[in-house]
């Protein structure tokens, strides 16, 4: 049995849940709403203020959809109630991020600022000239943005420099040595 799959999902008093025909799976929430088809084999139950997953079958397909199925219910759960950040930092000497309107642009070392634009139900704040934090209530659309972010200036070991996620260790190298 799955590990993650069999733990139920507890529902917050202020969200709901729906399971509709297909498996369309909606969650309405306090900071909006989120639906997903899930396979047609995985069974959603909704009982009091309790979410289970079973599965039909002890198949790898089944295993294996089990437990992402449950994560991303309970993604989704957690979405709509609190919502979900990541962080990010610039380091490097002159690289700042600032917000034009509803766009971010980063001049991070090239001979252009990069300009980059949010979708739909994300939003993107910047604290400070080096801080950039993405907030929203979609997990996998707020982690996809905030690795496109990183992607523009992947930190680098010799010097550290780029755009790297709060709290994340680059590993850094030795140069090269003179004779």
């Amino acid at each position: 049995m799955s590990r993650v799959g069999k733990q139920p999902i507890e529902m917050p008093s202020d969200v709901t849940l729906t399971v509709g025909e297909d498996n369309l799976v909606t969650v309405k929430g306090p900071k909006g709403e989120l639906s997903r088809t899930f396979s047609s084999d995985i069974k959603v139950e909704l009982e009091g203020n309790t979410v289970t997953v079973t599965r039909p079958s002890d198949a790898k397909e089944h295993r294996a959809l089990h437990g992402t199925t449950r994560a991303l219910i309970a993604n989704m759960v957690e979405g709509v109630s609190k919502g979900f950040e990541r962080n990010l930092e610039l380091v490097g000497v002159g690289y700042r991020a600032q917000k034009q309107g509803t766009k971010l642009v980063l001049n991070v070392g090239y001979s252009h600022p990069v300009e980059i634009e949010p979708e739909t139900g994300i939003e993107i704040e910047v604290p400070s000239n080096t801080k950039i934090s993405i907030k929203g209530i979609d997990k996998e659309r707020v982690g996809a943005l905030a690795a496109n972010i990183r992607a523009v200036r992947s930190p680098e070991p010799y010097k550290g420099k780029g755009i790297r996620y709060e709290g994340e260790y680059v590993r850094r190298k030795e140069g090269k040595t003179g004779k």
